[in-house]
């Protein structure tokens, strides 16, 4: 599952603190949600199926008390969503109850050797083994029955359990799913991720693979699944907890697409010189002489992170002259590796716990090739993994479409792309002045954007009844068109699709008519006349054509039906800019078909499972 995980023991009401870290979870799931406290001798649990907001209005209705507890929202992945399959889970006689994030893959093997020793299951989920495999094995000391029962567990898994046999006390335990604890004043935290409890502390120590920790109100004791101590560092979080608020705005997604400039404006910084034209990237910790040697770059990403990776492709082998693959991390981590040795591999991603990106990686790892995360999250796995980080600077994103770490992603991929060039002698600091400056002027240009979107919303809101798009790009506006499309698809739920300008001859121009508009992104470059050519074919079947163009490019008003107009920059960065009346397009859109903006159906921000 991809589900989020809050657990809170110390001084304040518990059931607030658990339910407002579940608020801030959400975008991880919202199939159903539960909260359980530990009250005395006795578990109280509250579950629902559904959002947070339905739990809340339970406790309403019957209140919980306790003095500590955890809770949890779910995305599904073994049993339906349902108020018996939400989360936390108990055993038998009600004495363990526990939260799980990922996927127990031998859960059917443990679940029947335990009926037959008299266990009595309640759900479909593969969770439910835990707790019933805790209980079957506890003597006196909660932590030593959790380490028993990981002995007997495969695969991805991060879990936090409380009991009333070994009271005031929180246990959790890693291997492959994300788990953070929060430190704060007499005051401790469990959590799939930091958002849930910024507000409190900003001091937090990730938990690796295979370590647990024993939390209780005198502090927390960290230890591997065999038990022996482990001293872990506590890391200062420099996010401010008003970052995740909407700020006025109706949703989140609205404001972090507003958020862009400045996203890409502090990736950006202190990164380059506009006076000596060098570009600064120390941080990566892979050496000059490796970058230097290095013949190919693999990225491998997936989602939106994929569609970065295919622009950040087209800056690299421009600038850098290195060649680059582009990997789908799902089905790069299944094929035969087969790469030169002095190969770079780039991995991207928003959360840092994208199972498929992350296993990949451990997989390239023990073939000895050079790695590097591009990571929105501090301290993630990925990034713990990787022998470099080039983090982005966008700060939380909280809508489950991304939108500014998008952005961000492409200022980072930029960044790499010029100091590679460098690095490998391909472009002078003197050449390279003209993109520094062509990215400094970046998120000033975005600004324009969004200072003049009147009238798109009142133009998007006019296709709120189609159910069909075509959109189309060419050279580095392909993959633009590419998450264009995407966000067209999560978002509003109409159906997509996005090609190369010129594959379009070679099938899908047969669904092209009145019910099926053309998005072409076609900014002034060294395609362009090609596009005009790709938009002509449309026009000529009847279609539809929007084009997101240069607002000096006086010819393309006459050959579609509707231009959007973004400022002319240097044609290899113009995806900044078409990136953003794209995601207004599908923002607006899906507001007025009523959709979820933050919380599209069937999505949920970090895929922690394959």
């Amino acid at each position: 599952m991809m589900c989020g995980i809050i657990g809170y023991i110390g001084s304040k009401s518990v059931v607030p603190v658990v339910l407002e870290g579940l608020k801030k979870l959400e975008y991880r799931g919202y199939d159903s949600a539960g909260i359980a406290v530990v009250d005395g001798n006795r578990i109280e649990r509250r579950r629902v199926k559904g959002k947070i907001a339905g739990l809340e209005q339970n406790l309403k209705k019957d209140a919980l008390n306790g003095s500590y507890g955890i809770g949890h929202t779910r995305w599904a992945t073994h049993g339906r969503p349902s108020e018996e399959n939400a989360h936390p889970h108990q055993d038998c006689k009600e004495e363990f109850v526990i939260v799980h994030n990922g996927i127990i893959e031998n859960y059917l093997d443990i679940k029947e050797k335990l009926r037959k020793k008299g266990h009595d299951f309640q759900t479909e989920t593969d969770t439910e083994v835990i707790v019933h495999l805790i209980e079957e094995v506890y003597k006196d000391s909660l932590e030593q029955a959790v380490r028993d029962c990981l002995q007997k567990l495969e695969g991805a898994y991060a879990f936090v359990v409380i009991s009333t046999r070994d009271p005031n006390k929180i246990v959790v335990a890693k291997e492959k799913s994300p788990a953070v604890l929060g430190l704060g004043e007499e005051e401790y935290f469990v959590s799939s991720d930091i958002n849930s409890f910024l507000e409190h502390t900003q001091n937090v120590v990730f938990l690796d693979d295979k370590e647990m920790a024993v939390v209780t109100e005198q502090g927390v004791e960290f230890t591997d699944f065999k038990g022996n101590p482990l001293k872990k560092n506590i890391e200062k979080i420099a996010w401010n907890p008003l970052m995740i608020e909407k700020r006025g705005f109706k949703h989140f997604m609205m404001k972090e697409i507003f958020e862009q400039p400045q996203g890409v404006r502090d990736t950006l910084e202190n990164r380059m010189s506009l006076e000596s034209g060098k570009v600064f990237l120390d941080e990566i910790s892979l050496s000059e002489s490796v970058l230097a040697d290095i013949s190919r770059i693999v990225i491998v990403a997936c989602g939106t992170s994929y569609h970065a990776g295919l622009i950040g492709k087209h800056f690299i082998e421009t600038l850098a002259k290195v060649p680059v693959d582009v990997e789908y991390a799902s089905e790069f981590r299944y094929k035969d590796i087969l790469l030169e040795k002095n190969s770079l591999l780039v991995f991207i991603s928003q959360s840092g716990e994208t199972l498929d990106s992350l296993s990949a990686l451990k997989e390239i790892k023990k073939n000895g090739y050079a790695s590097l995360a591009i990571c929105n999250v501090f301290k993630s796995s990925i990034v713990r993994e990787a022998d470099g980080v080039l983090y982005t600077h966008a700060g939380p994103e909280i809508g489950v479409a991304a939108t500014k770490t998008f952005t961000a992603q492409m200022a980072a991929l930029a960044l790499l792309a010029l100091y590679l060039a460098q690095v490998r002698k391909q472009i002078s600091l003197e050449e390279s002045i003209p993109y520094i400056q062509d990215l400094q002027r970046i998120p000033h240009n975005m600004e324009e954007i969004l200072d003049n979107t009147d009238s798109l919303k009142d133009f998007s809101e006019g296709f709120i009844s189609y159910s069909h798009f075509l959109y189309l790009g060419r050279w580095v506006s392909s993959p633009a068109a590419m998450e264009g499309a995407l966000k067209l698809k999560e978002i509003s739920y109409i159906h997509a699709e996005a090609y190369p300008g010129g594959e379009m001859k070679h099938g899908p121009i047969a669904l092209i008519d009145k019910k099926m508009p053309t998005m072409a992104v076609i900014p002034r470059d060294r395609v362009y006349d090609k596009m005009l050519s790709n938009i002509s074919e449309v026009k000529t079947r009847n279609g539809y054509v929007i084009a997101v163009a240069d607002k000096e490019d006086q010819d393309i008003q006459n050959r579609v039906d509707k231009v959007i107009r973004i400022p002319s920059v240097n044609p290899l960065f113009s995806p900044f800019l078409s990136a953003i009346p794209l995601q207004l397009f599908a923002y607006y859109i899906a507001n007025a078909r009523g959709a979820d903006v933050d919380q599209p159906r069937n999505l949920a921000k970090s895929v922690t499972v394959e």
